[in-house]
Order: structure tokens, then sequence, then C-alpha cells
């Protein structure tokens, strides 16, 4: 990790359990695909590898998205909003990005009238 990196990732605001929450957005369509948690561990992860990892708060443990699936997701962009508490993650998704099938998990919608 670049010493910019190392710099800005000391302004990310992680919670009491260590997590901070990461919308994932298609690049190239700014569409919502997702939202999980990531630890220091998994945006470092994240940042090196330049695909997603995050925290699994059920399994307790990194999971690196599409490593199953093989719906991985190529990062091209982090930004973080102005509290430091939750992150954007600017992705080229490899295929869905729901474990559903759904290309995003936003798939379902609330009627407003």
């Amino acid at each position: 990790m670049n010493s910019l990196a190392t710099q800005l990732l000391q302004e990310i605001r992680f919670d009491e359990r260590g997590l901070v929450p990461a919308i994932v957005q298609d690049a190239a369509t700014g569409e919502a695909l997702m939202m999980a948690y990531m630890n220091a561990e998994s945006l470092a992860k994240t940042i090196e590898t330049k695909e997603t990892w995050f925290w699994s708060r059920s399994r307790a443990e990194l999971w690196h998205k599409g490593a199953t699936s093989g719906n991985t997701q190529r990062v091209v962009g982090i930004r973080f909003d102005c509290d430091g508490d939750t992150l954007l993650i600017q992705v080229v998704p490899r295929g869905a990005a729901c474990h559903t099938g759904e290309r995003t998990c936003f798939f379902r919608e609330f009627p407003i009238d």
C-alpha cells in the first residue's frame, strides 16, 4: 500500500466492532450494487489486490467477493464520506453482485404513491 493510502486509512472511522459500511457502485453506470462491511484488513486487501474483500459479520471472517461464484469486482476507485464513516467502492463488476443472482442487491422496491 502506498504512503498516501496508508495515511488516508487513518482517516476512516471504524465503529466499535472495527467495521465500516462499504457501498459498492458500478463505476460505469453509477448504480448501487451492494452494501457490505469492511474492517481495516479487508480494506487493505482491497487496496492491495484491486478486488473487493469484506468482513462477514455472520461468519466472522474475511471474504473475497466472487471467490466461490466467480462474480468478482475489480476496484477502480475508493472514496469515503465527509465523516470518514462510510466507504464508496467503485468497481467494474464481473457478473451479478447479489447472492440471489440479481445484478444488484437493490432489486426490490417499495411502492411510493
